[in-house]
């Protein structure tokens, strides 16, 4: 009767089991233990390269510095490698775990627990919506690229683009009993100086500050203004997706060749950035205040600095995004995964610090030709990458060599990071359909890109910057955290942590008890404690999102609520859909679907060893199998095809 406990899914569930058992019977086994039917990565280079270029972004040259120098400099450290350990690498190790064990996407990983499934999908949904706006900022990056074919560089001063309140020096109204007097300019009345308590600061803009907002952007003044396509944007757009698809047209064995530059490349511009940087006037300055003297430990007794080192870690790495799970399904079976999984993200944390000495050491030098505090010239995000370094570029000498190669930077970190996030909906789409999806990845690549390009021109009309803004907020928040939350309970406290851990051991070889003590206390309980304190505490603090001064109308917060939901509304559906197509009482319904479905396993049968040589066992614990009177019943030999 224990056999029949677990209870069968719909017959496309077992068409899908029987055209895996087929595909494994007709692939055969490379010289390294690799799937041939399947594909692996060519070598152990590409595999590495391409992660560390999936996880290292834009994020780590300009939020990772700001971060740091916000918290309290060099102190912000200790919290940020302390999350590190407990949360980064166990979330990363488990994922790239998991992919490789059954070389799956990450939807079909969740075949390990059936009533999860949705929360590949909405991996998949996160990874789209993230792709459509990921692609127009590397589309400000080649449009700012192009733009640096110039000299002088076209911010470098307040040309016919700009308007009135274009200025490089501060502006002042001096009012005195007589009249008021320009300073600043410094024009004086009747060789008459103006007291200094006497001077009203006017709003002025700096020449790169304009020419972001008014030629780049042609920004319109808010959410509700539309305003028409910008052109040049729209052909940027159009110019990413085409490399994208471009490295993409063979899956990963064309962009295992493509990152042997993109993931290369921006280590040698930060290091050019870097010497030049530490040359100039002002340099010590700017590190100083990153990571120097003037570092802060009373910060570390704010939450606020854990929890922000908390979130770098986690959005630094990727995680939840599916493109750890996706990147990892195409590596050998016994491949280190453990060894993988170090390497990458402590290559991803070094790279941060490395590039705020870069960062900081030009913001140094630009803070003293204006002859302000760094703190008044230190910004993150686009203001960081588009406005406060190009600026800060345009004061060098020979500055559109550095302005383009700081571009090029920025174009293939972005490059790196969406070809993994894109490889996540195409291998979801071959693993659910590997018969006739299986030999048209290039289609799959174009057709992929081409829907995408066509949803990201509303982010590159005039108000486009706001979309970006609100999806970034939205989409790449709540969502991911609450995701990879599901990840650990599912795993470990329904699926098994013991179960899963055997799972690794099958493909590193076994380990003593002890090396599982640590990776244990953070899967069962450090990390979800950790992910609980975050979304809880971004729940509390919660601010609509703004852009500098422009705050979102209601219509455009809650349209960033429906965003949250769409993503994880297929977690309960898929859920639902799964209980009430199997069978029986709804005690049997709900064991059936937290029990791994028949056949799953290593995706190679001569993987499978002798805790999955019965497809419908895994350590004398039962399967979702196909009961004896079902209309659907899958043949013992995978050849045969199913029969009612």
């Amino acid at each position: 009767d224990s056999q029949m406990t677990c209870l069968s899914f719909r017959h496309t569930e077992f068409k899908y089991l029987h055209d895996h058992e087929k595909q494994k019977s007709s692939s055969h086994v490379g010289s390294n233990d690799g799937s041939m039917d399947r594909g692996n990565w060519t070598n152990k280079t590409e595999y590495m390269l391409s992660m560390i270029g999936y996880a290292v972004g834009l994020g780590n040259v300009w939020r990772f510095p700001y971060l740091a120098y916000k918290n309290g400099g060099g102190a912000f450290l200790i919290p940020y490698f302390i999350m590190l350990a407990v949360a980064g690498i166990p979330i990363f190790f488990m994922e790239s775990s998991l992919g490789q064990f059954c070389s799956q996407g990450p939807v079909n990983v969740w075949r390990i627990l059936p009533i999860f499934q949705g929360v590949g999908v909405a991996m998949v949904v996160v990874s789209t919506l993230v792709g459509i706006y990921y692609n127009v900022i590397i589309a400000y990056s080649l449009y700012y690229l192009f733009a640096s074919f110039q000299f002088p560089l076209p911010w470098s001063d307040c040309f016919d683009w700009s308007n009135t309140n274009c200025s490089l020096t501060p502006r002042g109204s001096c009012f005195t009993i007589i009249e008021p007097i320009l300073t600043g300019n410094m024009t004086l009345w009747e060789n008459h100086t103006c007291p200094e308590k006497d001077i009203i600061s006017i709003p002025i803009q700096s020449p790169s500050e304009q020419y972001w907002d008014l030629v780049t952007l042609q920004r319109s003044s808010g959410l509700d203004e539309t305003g028409p396509v910008v052109w040049h944007l729209a052909l940027c757009l159009l110019l990413g997706w085409l490399l994208v698809a471009a490295a993409l047209y063979k899956g990963i064995q064309s962009s295992g060749k493509v990152v042997y530059f993109t993931a290369t490349f921006p280590y040698v511009v930060l290091l050019i950035l870097l010497i030049r940087g530490l040359t100039l006037e002002g340099a010590r300055d700017g590190i100083e205040f990153y990571i120097g003297s003037k570092s802060n430990l009373t910060k570390l007794a704010e939450s606020e600095v854990w929890r922000d080192a908390a979130t770098q870690i986690f959005y630094s790495l990727s995680l939840a995004g599916g493109g750890v799970t996706a990147l990892s399904s195409y590596n050998k079976f016994h491949n280190n995964v453990f060894k993988d999984a170090l390497t990458v993200c402590l290559t991803n944390c070094g790279t941060s610090l490395f590039a705020g000495f870069a960062i900081f050491s030009i913001l140094g030098h630009m803070a003293h030709v204006y002859g302000k505090p760094v703190s008044e010239v230190a910004q993150a995000g686009f203001g960081l990458a588009f406005i406060a370094y190009p600026d800060a570029l345009s004061k060098l000498p020979i500055s559109p060599l550095w302005s383009i190669l700081f571009f090029f930077m920025l174009l293939t970190l972005g490059l790196d990071s969406q070809f993994a996030g894109i490889e996540v909906l195409s291998t979801c789409l071959v693993d659910a359909f590997p018969e006739t999806l299986k030999s048209k990845r290039s289609i799959i690549s174009m057709g992929i890109c081409s829907i995408l390009f066509l949803l990201g021109l509303p982010c590159v009309t005039q108000a486009g910057i706001y979309w970006v803004t609100l999806m970034d907020q939205f989409c790449a928040g709540f969502v991911i955290l609450f995701v990879a939350l599901l990840e650990l309970v599912g795993i470990f406290y329904i699926y098994g942590g013991n179960r899963f851990i055997k799972d690794i051991e099958m493909m590193i070889g076994t380990r003593h008890s002890i090396f599982w003590l640590w990776w244990r206390a953070c899967w069962f309980f450090i990390s979800p404690a950790i992910i609980t304190m975050i979304l809880v505490w971004s729940w509390l603090t919660f601010r609509p999102p703004s852009y500098g001064t422009v705050q979102y109308p209601a219509w455009g917060v809650a349209l960033g609520w429906c965003m949250i939901t769409f993503c994880l509304i297929w977690i309960p559906l898929v859920a639902v859909w799964k209980i009430f197509h199997a069978q029986g009482n709804p005690w049997k319904r709900l064991c059936a679907v937290c029990s791994p479905v028949e056949g799953w396993g290593p995706y190679l049968d001569v993987h499978r060893g002798e805790r999955y040589a019965d497809g419908g066992q895994v350590d004398g614990k039962n399967s979702v199998q196909l009961p004896e009177h079902n209309h659907y019943q899958m043949s013992k030999q995978p050849n045969t095809p199913l029969t009612p």
